[in-house]
């Protein structure tokens, strides 16, 4: 009698996340829409430039800037290779110091875990400070379908809000909106509002500022995001411009923190490097106006009832990924966004998730994976990018995004399975091995002369290439092949003259003796070696 135990097989992969993180048509065509937008561009074109040349400015100041980006990097790297000690080291450290941490498989479950807490206080508002976090699960609108009114404090994030809109930008969520929008949106849905306000920034920040102080002191519960967790001792952070954050975290009884499992640090002291990168390169500031920590619960000071929602949403599935997990290493500085050729022309919603920009492009295929449905919309973000590398020159933790978006690719294709495209693939190497075929096409090829315009061009050209032709002219084929040319009269003189010029050329400059003099104190290596003159 004998047992089979069956044939050794891979673990079941780690679930996609959840939320928003796709969007509802691929990156080409919402760009081209996008492209369109004469205003979003100019305010890109403005508001990038500026942190271009601030970031340069406070980054350039310090000598020690690139050992302070490999830093960087050797930590993140560190915490991704120990992820999982290092987060149950955090929920013990967490838990010693009063507070209560909750495990969340995906966006939904993270949804359920902040409702039922708001809920449990009794309270039906929240007010929020700005969290990418929240965003990426869609939080406000799951809080809003159970009765529960979450108010972002967040300028920026404010706007986007009562707009009913998406962010567009990691760091400045409404950077395609204008004074004047603003200025309507504000009179349209703050209650209360002085009906003569101006578009003037400082009185619409008045305006915001007045609003929200209501909500500071009169609201309970508190739900925010948080740059850095750390695992030495349960020490949560959370950095910002504005104050608002501040006001958040410390009067409100109860506060509840959603924490990507990503940012975990091992060490207290590794915040000395991440709050010198950070702030450099996202604002261009030698540090935050506000830098809160805070670890679990002090007696009378503070929320009295902290919770931490560790959040995977398709962390684990990244990790699994040898290449690709360094996506993970993302600290959402917005750097790569502001020096992205791409990003700069056709804004964030463009990539349809919460996460735009190049970073976005090899994150959010990660997070949620780019076949989840046919053509997935997230199977483009891959290609929406010329490789030009500028995103990791910028990145404050040498995330190498040009190398992912190569190997995105890569997965892309191979798990699409007959496409177009590679259809096209074996059709050219067949008749690319084949020289009498290969002859023929070449030939056939010649034919798109009698398309091509005065200039020599060809301006449209048929499907499936039509994509190529809609933004760039192709040049029309030449009259004579270089293999015809090789083999014709006029390629063989053409070659003979150059061997010819070469030859005359090299005579010139060679003494008749074969010997080059090469100055004083320099060898003649005509002769062979320890062979005497």
């Amino acid at each position: 009698m004998s047992t089979f135990l069956g044939m050794p097989a891979r673990p079941p992969r780690s679930p996609y996340g959840t939320g928003n993180l796709r969007g509802e048509e691929p990156f080409p065509r919402a760009a081209h829409r996008e492209l369109g937008n004469g205003q979003l561009r100019r305010n890109l074109d403005r508001a990038t430039t500026t942190i271009r040349a601030k970031r340069l400015n406070v980054t350039g100041e310090l000598p020690d800037w690139e050992a302070l980006r490999d830093a960087g990097s050797a930590i993140k790297t560190d915490a991704m290779n120990r992820l999982p000690e290092l987060l149950e080291q955090l929920e013990r450290k967490v838990t010693e110091h009063g507070g209560t941490v909750h495990w969340a498989r995906d966006g939904a479950e993270a949804n359920e875990i902040v409702a039922r807490l708001v809920k449990a206080t009794g309270s039906s508002e929240v007010i929020k400070v700005k969290s990418m976090a929240t965003q990426e699960i869609g939080l406000n609108e799951h809080l809003e379908s159970v009765g529960i009114t979450p108010y972002e404090t967040d300028l920026a994030e404010l706007i986007v809000q009562l707009a009913h809109d998406k962010p567009s930008h990691i760091l400045v969520p409404a950077i395609h909106r204008n004074r004047d929008e603003i200025r309507q949106i504000f009179l349209d849905r703050i209650p209360g509002v002085d009906p003569e306000l101006d578009n003037v920034p400082a009185h619409l920040a008045a305006a915001a500022r007045a609003y929200l102080r209501e909500k500071f002191m009169t609201t309970k519960v508190a739900v925010s995001g948080a740059n850095f967790g750390v695992a030495e001792t349960g020490t949560l952070s959370v950095v910002e411009s504005e104050g608002n954050g501040r006001m958040c975290l410390t009067l409100p009884d109860t506060l509840i923190t959603v924490m990507g499992i990503e940012k975990v640090l091992p060490r207290y002291q590794d915040l000395e490097v991440f709050l010198q990168l950070l702030p450099r390169s996202s604002t261009g500031e030698r540090m935050n106006p506000y830098t809160s920590l805070w670890t679990g619960v002090t007696p009378g000071d503070g929320p009295q009832d902290f919770h931490l929602v560790l959040l995977d949403n398709g962390r684990t599935a990244a990790l699994a990924d040898a290449i690709g997990r360094a996506a993970l290493n993302c600290i959402r500085c917005s750097a790569c966004l502001n020096v992205c050729p791409v990003y700069e022309r056709t804004g964030g919603h463009a990539y349809g998730s919460t996460y735009p920009g190049p970073i976005g492009a090899v994150l959010t295929p990660q997070l949620a994976g780019m076949h989840a449905a046919g053509d997935d919309p997230n199977s483009s973000l891959p290609y929406a990018s010329s490789l030009c590398g500028a995103c990791f020159d910028a990145c404050p933790v040498k995330i190498d995004i040009p190398s992912l978006l190569v190997e995105l690719r890569h997965q892309n294709t191979e798990e699409s399975g007959t496409t177009p495209e590679k259809l096209a693939m074996r059709a050219a190497a067949a008749v690319m091995k084949r020289p009498a075929l290969y002859t023929g096409a070449q030939k056939a090829a010649g034919l798109g002369r009698l398309v091509a315009g005065r200039d020599g061009t060809i301006s449209r050209l048929p499907p499936p290439f039509a994509g190529w032709s809609d933004s760039r002219d192709t040049e029309a084929p030449p009259r004579q092949t270089f293999r015809a040319w090789f083999a014709s009269d006029e390629g063989r003189a053409a070659l003979r003259a150059a061997a010819d010029e070469h030859d005359g050329s090299h005579a010139e400059h060679d003494p008749g003796d074969g010997r080059h003099d090469l100055g004083d104190g320099a060898h003649d290596h005509s002769h062979g070696e320890g062979e005497k003159k």
